[in-house]
């Protein structure tokens, strides 16, 4: 014992290896050298752990599937954000917002296969509790509880998965959802059909690149599944595996549903041939022809429901960008009808070079891939109703993460500058002593509503304002100096052309007002 207190001593106040073991076989009784070099090994490690300082050296890093955002790539996400919100708006939506965790009995049962990526949190307080995986569920839950049966609104926030991440894909255990849904009792396919309208507009304003959206519906599939043989108790199962064909390929796929799912390789390979057709309402036309397909009512329901879906298609102007997709499955439990999914199918930016820390391929390029998805879901409200009472819904949450994954590629792509304030104009002074006058101007500009700022000198250079104003991309320039000062003037320069002009003090609030309109 005297020994080891010797060694710890030794190695606190910076020993040498050398200097701790022949201590440690001053003061040790009873030691073999072998011992006593495994001790010293042990507390040098230990050592190295501490830190010099003797304090624990953790690492500074976001823990995995994270990060944080810098002000160049927030104003991006802003960016972004504003065009979702807009169209949200536009079709007439409200917003909501619930609770970042749920109790775990809410969520428990709804996700299919994908439930193991639920986070749980310890119990606190007789409360077992899980972070949301998705918005619907909440969302449906926040209607049952409240007795809502008719409402439209978008929510967007912040989501957790104990997914593997992707980073470079856009793939992140935290991330945002942003959501759109139509609750209520209404006409068949006029909601579905304004959900992918929706879609449309906000892919095709953000100039992501060329993209499509395909659709199918839930009952076409469990249709196609009975009328191939799929017995009933395996159809989520086999959905869920249909659902990995934008990932692998149909070998893969089949020997999933034959070895691991228990599937016979005749009713798989009558699952194939259907998974391979694609179309419009011309495909559905046929299939509501097809021999086998036609012994299902629930597939020919939702074959009518995707020629109907189509007509309104037309009208709305999308139908260029949509195609009926047969082995579209998306795996969650609560889809009961229309499924649809949006698909980036050629980057709008070069794809990124090789990132060797998350194992990143040409391959798996952030520009390709599913950036928004949805359908219609209408018994999970009546899941959480006492009574069971169902309201129809449907909606679509757009894959926010890989879009501002692909703008910030466009933004290091092009040499168009990201401003990450909005500041109209600089207050700056061309000589001494002048910091007053600086703050009397700025607090006029504040409170007529003009975004301004000054520098936090009493001195500046007239110099380093300017620069500033150059590098932060603030368009306008007002300049105080002892003769403006008597003029009863500002100089207001244009920072981009660096004309100035003399505005007199009562005017400066209309003028500045008026050239930021215009800009």
């Amino acid at each position: 014992m005297l020994a080891l207190t010797c060694v710890r001593a030794c190695l606190v106040l910076g020993a040498s290896r050398t200097a701790t073991r022949a201590r440690l076989l001053h003061s040790a009784s009873g030691m073999t050298a072998a011992q006593i070099d495994e001790e010293v090994a042990k507390l040098l490690q230990l050592k190295a752990q501490l830190g010099e300082d003797g304090k624990h050296q953790f690492v500074l890093k976001t823990p995995k599937g994270t990060r944080d955002y810098n002000p160049k790539q927030m104003a991006i996400r802003e960016k972004v954000f504003n065009t979702i919100i807009s169209c949200f708006k536009r079709h007439g939506a409200e917003t909501i917002d619930t609770p970042v965790f749920e109790l775990k009995e809410t969520l428990t049962g709804k996700y299919g296969e994908d439930s193991k990526l639920i986070y749980d949190l310890k119990d606190q307080g007789g409360e077992l509790m899980s972070l949301r995986y998705d918005l619907t569920v909440p969302f449906a839950r926040y209607l049952a509880m409240n007795k809502i049966t008719n409402i439209k609104r978008y929510h967007i926030a912040k989501v957790y998965r104990r997914d593997n991440p992707a980073m470079t894909r856009g793939r992140y255990r935290e991330f945002y959802q942003c959501d759109f849904d139509i609750a209520g009792q209404y006409d068949a396919m006029i909601p579905d059909a304004e959900c992918l309208k929706i879609v449309h507009e906000i892919l095709s304003e953000l100039q992501l690149g060329e993209f499509c959206i395909k659709v199918n519906d839930r009952r076409i599939l469990d249709g196609m599944f009975a009328v191939c043989g799929v017995p009933d108790e395996k159809f989520r199962t086999i959905c869920s595996t249909v659902d990995k064909l934008d990932k692998m390929s149909w070998e893969d796929v089949k020997k999933e549903m034959v070895n691991e799912k228990g599937l016979s390789e005749e009713a798989a390979d009558q699952i194939g041939e259907y998974v391979s057709m694609q179309g419009g309402m011309d495909l559905a036309e046929r299939l509501l022809q097809d021999q086998k397909m036609c012994q299902s009512k629930q597939a020919c329901a939702g074959l009518s429901d995707i020629k109907l879906l189509f007509s309104y298609l037309q009208l709305f102007q999308v139908t260029d960008k949509v195609v009926f997709d047969l082995s579209l499955a998306r795996g969650l439990d609560y889809y009961t009808g229309i499924i649809y999914e949006a698909v980036l199918t050629q980057a709008g930016v070069p794809p990124p070079a090789n990132d060797s820390q998350n194992g990143a391929s040409s391959e798996e390029s952030v520009g390709v891939g599913s950036v928004a998805g949805g359908g219609r879901y209408d018994g999970l409200v009546g899941m959480f109703d006492p009574k069971g009472r169902k309201v129809p819904c449907v909606g679509v949450s757009i894959g926010i993460e890989r879009i501002f994954s692909i703008m910030e590629q466009k933004a290091e792509a092009s040499a168009e500058k990201v401003r990450t304030t909005e500041v109209q104009v600089m207050v700056a002074s061309a000589q001494k002593n002048l910091l007053e006058e600086r703050l009397r101007l700025v607090t006029e500009l504040w409170n007529a509503g003009i975004k301004a700022e000054v520098m936090y000198k009493k001195n500046p250079k007239l110099l380093s304002q300017l620069q500033h104003c150059e590098e932060a991309g603030v368009p306008l320039v007002a300049i105080l100096g002892e003769q403006e000062l008597k003029d009863g003037v500002v100089k207001l320069r244009v920072v981009s052309t660096r004309e100035e002009v003399d505005i007199s003090r009562a005017d400066l609030i209309a003028e500045i007002k008026r050239r930021t309109s215009e800009a």
